[in-house]
């Protein structure tokens, strides 16, 4: 049994979760038929079908897909009625290329794809397993409306290095990106899991983020954005492969916003544990 989903289901949905004035933000990672053995909540894979099927759905629930730079930015329904939801996708996988953009041409879809700069070049580089976009196919994706931000040069964790390197990670990303497209760059993707429980480290990276020129960051911690709060602390909710209709629309809905609480208890509890307090 997958605890999470049965109290979303069960539970959460049947109090009536409010879908009304909030974002939700899709987060995504690669767009292939992995087999991950690990639990269905730490999945990052999303079978093209499935994939498929959430676009359909998206669309069929009343919601317009945009970038998160779009979306941010607009304070009022899109002009055919339509709901926004920004979708996301981190690590700048090839297959977002050739697997999920095609998919969302046919609904009208954009998005914003966050990638490490150190695995994009000229020719073909590969990270974590699964080949990376390419210079040339993001320019590509560029001109036909998809947006890209930051996801650090080297996808380290950036809470376990130096400020120093930490300011290097967001200002040399942002720098290559921008040479390459020819524009600004706004929005970063922390990469692993955002260290929500230490408010003086996100205090100064927001600040670090920002004197760098970001105007936003989107996070790991569940849920969806409010809009009018901090920019650079912006909820996401994760999908994968499995979820299917019934938890893909809760989640849209607002009745996966709970877990944003035990999220935060286990992280505070590592982070006891893993300081000696």
């Amino acid at each position: 049994m997958r605890l999470d989903r049965e109290l979303t289901l069960k539970v959460f949905q049947n109090l009536g979760a409010s879908d009304s004035g909030y974002l939700p933000v899709l987060m995504y990672h690669s767009i292939a038929n992995d087999s991950e053995t690990v639990a269905p909540y730490f999945r990052t894979s999303t079978s093209p079908e499935r994939f498929s099927q959430h676009m359909q759905w998206l669309s069929e629930l009343g919601y317009a897909g945009v970038s998160l730079e779009e979306a941010l930015n607009k304070t009022e329904p899109a002009s055919n009625g339509h709901r926004l939801a920004a979708i996301t996708f981190d690590d700048g996988f090839r297959d977002f290329y050739t697997s999920a953009w095609p998919v969302m041409q046919r609904h009208k879809f954009t998005a914003t794809v966050y990638v490490p700069t150190a695995f994009i070049s000229d020719s073909r580089k590969s990270w974590s397993g699964r080949e990376c976009l390419n210079w040339s196919e993001v320019r590509n994706l560029r001109g036909e409306g998809i947006r890209f931000g930051s996801h650090s040069v080297n996808h380290r964790t950036l809470y376990d290095i130096s400020w120093g390197e930490i300011e290097f990670e967001l200002k040399e990303s942002k720098i290559q990106m921008e040479q390459k497209l020819g524009e600004t760059v706004p929005s970063f993707a922390y990469p692993f899991a955002f260290p929500q429980e230490d408010r003086r480290f996100t205090l100064r990276f927001t600040e670090a983020a920002q004197a760098c020129g970001y105007q936003s960051c989107v996070t790991t911690v569940v849920g969806r954005y409010q809009p009018g709060t901090d920019t650079f602390l912006v909820k996401r909710l994760p999908v994968n492969d499995c979820d299917d209709r019934s938890l893909f629309s809760a989640k849209l809905a607002g009745a996966y916003d709970w877990m944003a609480g035990p999220q935060s208890l286990v992280r505070h509890a590592k982070s006891l544990s893993r300081w000696g307090r």
